[in-house]
């Protein structure tokens, strides 16, 4: 039997579903990195100014925008021997191990030109990398809940890579923190090593769904506006944008934050990030998991009034208490890592709609949208939260002493943004429409479409006098 995507039908067996998730941790790795670290290493260490490094990304984040969607339309139009999107995927591996290499090992005097160039070529990296493993993944099966399922793998494993990161510090004996700006170097070398590793990994032992011959070739601007006007999809890029947001704001004042807030080593602080990430390992199977139950919106609200209430505990823990710290960490990983996994596989719902609406393959374009509100919301609270800081005096050079008026600044930044912005991508659910219910009888039509394809071309191939195989 198929699935409505034309991909088989079932459980995709664990083996080829593990290797297929390890795809990725190289992406998620890149964009922890980038969000926490990378930008600390060029203040910190080549003394750029906290409002030069926000504008310098701000300006990238403009100028990047339009990428994913035009990579999203070029994958949605591709046909190769070995798929639509397995290509694209492929091609993020070389211009990830150059960008990497170039930003992560920046020459001495570089600066905010240097920066720009080849942060910018990291977002290109990304968009290859996640897209294309993204829109893949929304191929392997139409099943409602076995896209759950396997969204929920990708994100556990690609948060299991990023634990491996915040481990070394422990692992070392501290010679590796990504919290020093001595180890960016080699942190680049660990991404570019795993990449090398788990890119081929996914390309060879995991299939991608045959898509349904589309009914319109041809495809206008006004196709395009229907996309995200699309009911459904308007809800989840929103949505997307707003859940980015929340955890995104915390990401490049988190080193910040609890080393001069909350009075953490720095060899402690990558290290309070691994309950963390650690948490959404077991959270991404197990939100995947209570989807199934609850569907996918309804426990993404769930997820939003945790991660609330879990956000809100963490802010009122004592200063320098490590192990209760740790334990508030794990349960805010916890419920952030419901965002992604449900967002992408409810993503992957809407291009089974439009597919069978519109006659119109639209994966690429649809992953692109939340893939672009990703990049955007995680890179824009740099662009906007450095500079607040910089307006209370915070001093962000290796070694600073802070006065309580900035260290009360960053405390501010750190604390209301996340959870109001949280809540508010939550409450965009309220009205969702596409429930299970109802991606049950778009993936029926979808099958009795793909049925009479082939029962079209069976026919076809014996009106020309060729036999058909028992």
């Amino acid at each position: 039997m198929t699935s409505s995507s034309g991909a088989p039908g079932g459980r995709l067996p664990l083996p080829r579903l593990l290797a297929f998730s390890a795809g990725s941790i190289p992406g998620y790795l890149l964009l922890g990195i980038m969000g926490v670290y990378l930008p600390r290493f060029y203040v910190g260490h080549l003394g750029m100014s906290l409002l030069q490094v926000g504008g310098a990304i701000a300006i990238i984040r403009l100028a990047d925008l339009g990428i994913d969607l035009v990579l999203g339309i070029l994958m949605d139009k591709t046909k190769t021997p070995i798929g639509r999107y397995k290509p694209w995927y492929l091609l993020g591996l070389p211009v990830l191990i150059l960008a990497v290499f170039k930003a992560f090992n920046p020459p001495v005097d570089a600066g905010v030109s240097y920066m720009m160039v080849w942060y910018s070529l990291l977002y290109v990296a990304y968009s290859l990398v996640v897209l294309g493993h993204s829109a893949w993944a929304g191929t392997i099966s139409g099943e409602y809940n076995e896209r759950s399922r396997i969204f929920g793998w990708m994100m556990g494993l690609a948060l299991a890579g990023s634990v491996s990161v915040n481990l070394l510090p422990l692992l070392t004996s501290g010679a590796i923190n990504p919290a020093k700006s001595a180890s960016i170097p080699t942190i680049g070398w660990i991404i570019i090593g795993a990449s090398l590793i788990t890119i081929p990994l996914a390309l060879l032992f995991a299939p991608e769904g045959k898509i349904p011959v589309a009914k319109k070739e041809t495809t206008s601007i006004k196709d395009y506006l229907a996309v995200v006007a699309n009911p459904s999809m308007l809800r989840l890029i929103l949505a997307d944008l707003f859940l980015t947001l929340g955890p995104g704001t915390t990401a490049p004042i988190y080193i910040f934050f609890f080393h001069e807030a909350k009075k953490f080593s720095l060899v402690e602080v990558p290290i309070l990030l691994i309950p963390y990430v650690a948490a959404g390992v077991f959270g991404a199977p197990f939100w995947g998991r209570m989807a199934q139950l609850l569907g996918k919106h309804r426990t993404l609200q769930v997820a939003c009034v945790a991660y609330a209430v879990t956000q809100t505990i963490l802010m009122v823990l004592p200063a320098g208490q490590f192990l209760i710290t740790a334990i508030g960490m794990a349960s805010v990983g916890f419920c952030a890592s419901a965002f992604v996994l449900l967002v992408r596989s409810m993503v992957a719902d809407v291009a089974d709609q439009l597919r069978l609406e519109t006659g119109q393959e639209r994966s690429g374009v649809l992953f692109a949208l939340v893939t672009m509100t990703q990049k955007f919301g995680t890179s824009i609270t740099i662009s906007i939260v450095y500079p607040i800081l910089a307006m209370v005096g915070f001093n962000a050079k290796d070694g600073a002493v802070n006065t309580p008026y900035a260290i009360w600044g960053l405390e501010m930044c750190y604390l209301f943004a996340p959870i109001l912005l949280v809540l508010v991508g939550g409450a965009m659910f309220f009205g969702y429409s596409l429930t299970a219910e109802r991606q049950d009888e778009i993936r029926t039509q979808l099958d009795a479409l793909r049925a009479a394809e082939e029962g079209a071309g069976a026919e076809s191939l014996l009106g020309h006098g060729e036999s058909i195989p028992a």
